[in-house]
């Protein structure tokens, strides 16, 4: 069977010797880029199924990178970068990465990162169910992993989908931050719970309106999915 192909994008030499050893053990395929145009050149011309990009290039910020992406592809997006600090790694999220490492990085967390969001992609395990909320207003749909709002195709991250999945399936549950993260992120995460929330929100700008708010926030607590009505 063919492996998947993982673009890494980095502009310093030793990290993606390092990044590339890890995958290939592991026997993905990997691609290399220096830099924002070639690492688009690539993502253009193969067949990616995950980004591995870093936030500071020469050309273009790994930000424009993870916004041009975003605009036609779902692909997983994972930030590998030196940028600590919370408005970074959330400006991030916000423009659609699914997940972040902070340099200097830890190669078998990496990896299982990598393989976490490739699981989440690439699974078949959802049963067929399709859910539909506020009179036909949001739709659901767990088997072909996509979202619309009347009608039209949301642009839902793999990570975005992952919760709104979970969370449609159980209306009216409280899920916990902890468990959102335990059984839409993955067991082995161990990033910030602030996490959570970029994505909450991001989902919530997606699926509202006006009229129907569906994610309601319990203070202290965490997160439930409600029927759309505001």
């Amino acid at each position: 069977m063919k492996s998947e192909i993982i673009l890494v994008v980095d502009d310093e030499p030793r990290i993606l010797d390092i990044v590339c050893a890890y995958l290939e053990k592991e026997g993905y395929q990997t691609r290399r880029a220096t830099r924002g145009h070639e690492a688009l050149e690539i993502f253009r011309e193969e067949e990616v199924a995950l980004v591995i990009l870093d936030l500071m290039l020469p050309d273009l910020t790994g930000e424009e990178i993870c916004r041009q992406i975003r605009l036609k592809n779902n692909t997983p997006i994972l930030m590998l970068t030196a940028k600590v600090d919370r408005d970074s790694i959330v400006h991030g999220l916000n423009l659609g990465a699914d997940d972040y490492v902070t340099k200097p990085f830890d190669g078998k967390i990496l990896v299982a990162r990598v393989k976490a969001l490739m699981r989440r992609q690439s699974s078949q395990a959802i049963p067929a169910e399709q859910f539909i909320f506020g009179e036909g207003h949001l739709e659901v749909d767990l088997d072909r992993k996509t979202a619309s709002r009347h009608g039209l195709a949301l642009p839902l991250t793999p990570m975005e989908f992952e919760i709104l999945g979970l969370m449609a399936r159980h209306p009216g549950r409280l899920f916990s931050r902890d468990e959102l993260i335990m059984r839409a992120i993955g067991y082995d995460y161990d990033g910030s719970d602030r996490t959570i929330d970029v994505h909450i929100k991001n989902i919530r700008q997606k699926i509202d309106d006006a009229e129907h708010k569906y994610i309601r926030t319990v203070y202290g607590l965490g997160y439930r999915f409600e029927g759309g009505s505001s």
